[in-house]
């Protein structure tokens, strides 16, 4: 086991200002939580964000979870991290019987844990450059309707949304928009990437908090990506999709890194 690196989460560092998170990754719940689980591990894992850990690998700092969202959703403020109600949970029953005090007490140290590792692994990646840039991998559904059904309609779910609501545009506009541009030429199954910006998705809680600690020496981006690199109801994975997109990703990260010098 390596320095950084638990059962919980994983933070390794590297040798450039680039930090990859993938913070919805994981699907491990501890055993006294998962035993008041009423949702199936089918469905968990379609809402989860499976194999977002493999797009973090593109940088050399990687943050990822391997903690399910259902257990804390640590993209949410802490008052919202834990899923109480149907509405916290695109509808769905989550839990036979609300959580204990107890195991909300442990939830939420986990919680606290997690942020307070973070800002370790991120002010020293600061103290080491200035100014550094945090890429937020997530991934979403498109085919709500079923796994036979129609995708949902491509003109309002681009294959890349790159949440933005919380960076300092004037400072990081002309990179945001190289970024985009250069991710745009990335092909995957036989076209270019559909990349736009706060379609889907403008950004969570963990890049708001990044901007919020590091203002504008933070570009910090929410980046989800259709799930056009698997299969999101039997959690199958298109290899090759996968590797189109990350190749696109490593494209377009060194204009990341000559932005940032």
């Amino acid at each position: 086991m390596k320095k950084g690196e638990n059962m919980l989460w994983n933070f390794r560092s590297g040798n450039d200002p680039l930090v990859a998170a993938a913070i919805h990754a994981g699907h491990e719940i501890r055993p006294g939580l998962l035993e008041n689980l009423i949702v199936d591990d089918s469905t968990r894992l379609r809402e989860e964000d499976p194999f977002t850990d493999c797009f973090a690998e593109i940088a050399s700092n990687r943050i990822t979870v391997n903690v399910s969202r259902f257990e804390v959703d640590l993209n949410r403020p802490r008052d919202r991290a834990v899923y109480m109600k149907p509405e916290d949970a695109w509808g769905l029953k989550i839990h036979a019987s609300g959580p204990s005090v107890e195991m909300m007490s442990e939830t939420l140290d986990l919680y606290d844990r997690f942020y307070m590792e973070a800002a370790c692994f991120l002010d020293d990646v600061h103290s080491r450059y200035g100014r550094f840039a945090l890429l937020d991998f997530h991934s979403y559904n498109h085919r709500r309707g079923g796994p036979s059904a129609d995708p949902d309609d491509p003109g309002l779910n681009p294959d890349i949304n790159i949440g933005t609501a919380w960076l300092d545009h004037e400072k990081w506009g002309d990179l945001l928009d190289t970024f985009t541009r250069t991710l745009t030429k990335g092909v995957c199954n036989g076209r270019s990437l559909d990349v736009r910006h706060n379609v889907r998705f403008r950004g969570g809680h963990f890049t708001r908090w990044a901007v919020e600690r590091y203002g504008s020496a933070c570009f910090a981006v929410a980046v989800e990506i259709k799930k056009i690199f698997m299969d999101e109801w039997n959690g199958s994975l298109d290899h090759r999709s996968l590797e189109e997109i990350c190749n696109a990703f490593k494209g377009a990260i060194s204009v990341i890194l000559e932005g940032l010098r």
